[in-house]
């Protein structure tokens, strides 16, 4: 004979661990976002001083601040979920700031396709990600993710340099394909040291699912390279 009042008790412990778990897989997936957000920051005004123009210099002083933005938006929301910010970023401070350091721009015109190839292709994954958070994370992750101007200026800028000096071409398209490489790579070594992250990707459902979400980013990520006038 069964033991009900086991059997309620085993199935009440399984739904508090789901909860505990898809729990701090959102603050896994907050954090990254907020050192992410964060580390634009920093590098937009880093890049800003390479700016050929006044007027490029100011463009990029202000999608900085709308970064920072950004960043206080996810802050506050992990606030109010009662999770210290700084220990919710911190599993993701040394992989993001290697990606950074692995990829900093040689000069104005990498900068430019690393902010609107390289940030792209994460902005992907948070999107993809999103559909499966409550809606309140699920909006906010959309909020922050919205385009402050990096698109139309990077594509402006970086076509208007490929027509004055077609040789710049090349060399940008390589600089865009190790964006992708780095991406990719230090995505796969997030995944592998969180596993509630994994469980999250997971629960999009199956592998089908999982290669339909990369296709989809890697499509994207080749319209992006045909808008700036490089091969994918």
């Amino acid at each position: 004979m069964t033991d009900s009042t086991g059997v309620s008790g085993q199935v009440a412990e399984t739904v508090a661990d789901e909860a505990a778990a898809a729990r701090i897989a959102v603050i896994d997936l907050l954090g990254l976002l907020a050192f992410g957000e964060l580390s634009a920051f920093e590098r937009l005004a880093t890049d800003a001083r390479m700016a050929p123009t006044l007027v490029d210099k100011i463009a990029l002083a202000r999608m900085a601040a709308a970064e920072f933005a950004h960043f206080e938006a996810v802050q506050e929301h992990l606030l109010r979920m009662g999770v210290d910010s700084e220990k919710a970023m911190g599993p993701f401070v040394l992989p993001l700031t290697l990606f950074h350091n692995l990829t900093a721009p040689a000069d104005w015109l990498e900068s430019l396709v690393k902010v609107y190839v390289g940030d792209n292709i994460v902005a992907d994954f948070y999107r993809e990600t999103a559909s499966v958070l409550e809606p309140d994370a699920r909006e906010l992750v959309l909020d922050v993710l919205a385009d402050t101007g990096h698109a139309a200026f990077a594509v402006e800028r970086v076509r208007a340099a490929i027509e004055a000096h077609p040789i710049v071409a090349g060399r940008l398209a390589l600089w865009a394909r190790r964006l992708l490489g780095e991406a990719l790579t230090q995505a796969q070594r997030v995944a592998e040291d969180r596993e509630a992250l994994t469980g999250l990707l997971a629960g999009m459902g199956d592998l089908q699912a999982l290669a339909d979400m990369f296709n989809r980013i890697a499509q994207a990520h080749a319209a992006r390279m045909d808008a700036l006038g490089l091969s994918a």
